[in-house]
Formats: C-alpha cells, structure tokens, sequence
C-alpha cells in the first residue's frame, strides 16, 4: 500500500484509545524490522528520520527504503519528519514524499514558536501534510537546559498554540526526557489529562525509551495517541552488532550481523506495539477508512 498521513493514523488512535508508535529509523534493515513488525502484529505504524539521521543519508534515500518495504504490507504506515527545524527542511521533507512533518520551535519564545510553527502548517496543509509541533521543553539531548516543571507545556498556552497555528498534532512536555534517563522520571498525569480534555488534536509523547511499561500506558490512558521511540531501537541495533561479533568471528559478509541486528530491532518493536494497544488495529482503522474518499484514493 502507499503512505498515508500521521493525521489518518492518529485520529483512528484519539478515537479509540490507543496509541501508535513512531520509531526512529536509520538504515535499511530498521525499516525492515519495523515494517515486519507492523504486519506481523496488524499495527498502524509512523516511520521516522530525525534531523540529524537525514544529514546521513538523503531524504529520497530513507523515502525509497520505506516505499519498497510497503510493497509487502497491508497497514497504514505514515513517513514522518522528526524534530525539523524549519520551512526548509519541512519542504525537502514534502518534495521527497513524506506524508507527516514536525517543527521544533519548542526552545523558541512562544510567540515565535507560534510563528514558526504557523509557517510550516502554511506550508504542507495545502499538499495535505500532517504537521507536528512541540510546545514546552522535553529536554534531554546534549546541552538542552534544565527547565524542570517550569518548562512543562501550560494548558492555556497550548489552546492558544492549536488554535492559532492549526497544527495536526502537539508533542507535550511533561516529565519525559529525550535519551537515556539517568533517574526516574516524574510524569504530571494530572497536567497530561488537562491536556487532553483541553484540545481537540492528538498528543505526542517524546522521550518513551526507558519509560517502563506501566508509565506508557498511564500516558495512553490519560491522552496521549503517538509515542516516539528512538535510542532504544539504537541501542537495540548496536547491541546485537556487538554481540554477533562476539558470537562469530570468522566471516566477511555484513548482513551476517545486520540481519542479526535487524531481528532485535524487530522484536523490540513488537513489543512496544503490544504496549501501545495498537496490535491488531490495522484491521479496525481500515474499517474505519474504507468510506473515507481520501484513504480509498491513496490505496
């Protein structure tokens, strides 16, 4: 099947309470891993590359990985553009094909976030590209500051936010961290649920990798409807790298230890999508599509 929009996945998830989960990818075989695992569980699944991991490699390299893998599925999977920093990157990102595109302003001052923000919905809406913001400070990445509770994404300023951008989905801040948590996090559940019943879009969860399993659905459960997950499928890959070295020694052939690597990955994945309630509702989204213009045009 083709691509879809994170906007066509995550309105089915709002709706029925679960959430999908969005992995970071960066390299064929992560593409493989996660596309298997979407078919093999029957999950709507949202296919990532950050900013950076696009520096790697070319957008148009990433799009014709995941385009091919779709050839082989029957889940709606979305491409999404994760942590963009501008109109720039958001359009390359739109010219390459991705369905789904965020804007990080969220360091910005509000009303230039809102600005930025603004922009990039400006941009992609009229191709119909779903656009993602961040509004508070997940933090966690080399150099971020330390906001603390002060830097959790206030109510009214995220009713204003969607209400004067028109973004499709609001990334939130509250306690999550991005990269490995080097204590336990303290997760406002109480903001979160304010969130929720505030705003009509879906919440996003950055910063999941670590989060136990009990945390994540407490997220789900409380409003939000995407989670991204990014250092553990890195730290999935790298690991089974080492440890195929440590089993073999004596073989020149690389897909040896990434197809190694790549059966890690995907048995991580399945088993966040087990945690995300989003196993088995390719079925029911298709359900749910099947009247829907749009979708039908797209497959």
């Amino acid at each position: 099947m083709t691509l879809v929009t994170t906007n066509d996945i995550l309105r089915h998830a709002k709706e029925n309470g679960y959430a999908v989960c969005a992995f970071n990818i960066e390299n064929m075989e992560m593409v493989q891993a996660v596309v298997a695992a979407a078919e093999e569980t029957g999950s709507p699944v949202i296919i990532q590359t950050s900013a950076n991991t696009v520096k790697y490699a070319a957008m148009d390299m990433y799009m014709a990985m995941v385009s091919a893998a779709l050839k082989q599925v029957n889940v709606p999977v979305a491409l999404h553009l994760d942590h963009g920093d501008g109109t720039g990157l958001a359009q390359r990102a739109i010219r390459a094909g991705y369905t789904s595109v965020m804007i990080d302003a969220s360091k910005q001052p509000f009303e230039e976030n809102m600005k930025q923000t603004a922009a990039v919905v400006q941009l992609a809406k009229p191709v119909g590209v779903s656009v993602e913001a961040e509004l508070g400070n997940v933090g966690g990445k080399p150099g971020d500051p330390e906001y603390g509770s002060d830097g959790y994404t206030k109510v009214d300023e995220a009713v204003a936010f969607v209400e004067q951008t028109g973004v499709d989905s609001l990334a939130v801040a509250i306690g999550t961290a991005h990269g490995v948590y080097h204590g336990e996090p303290m997760l406002d559940l109480e903001r979160l649920r304010a969130l929720r019943d505030a705003l009509d879009v879906p919440l996003v969860l950055h910063g999941a990798s670590g989060l136990t399993e009990q945390d994540v659905k407490n997220c789900i459960n409380n409003g939000i409807s995407k989670i991204n997950y990014a250092t553990e499928l890195r730290i999935a890959f790298t690991e089974a790298v080492k440890e195929y070295f440590g089993l073999e020694q004596d073989f020149v052939d690389p897909k040896k230890f990434t197809g190694y690597a790549r059966d890690r990955v995907k048995e991580v994945a399945i088993e966040k999508m087990r945690t995300c309630g989003s196993h088995g509702q390719a079925a029911a989204w298709w359900k749910a599509e099947i009247g829907n213009e749009t979708a039908v045009a797209r497959n």
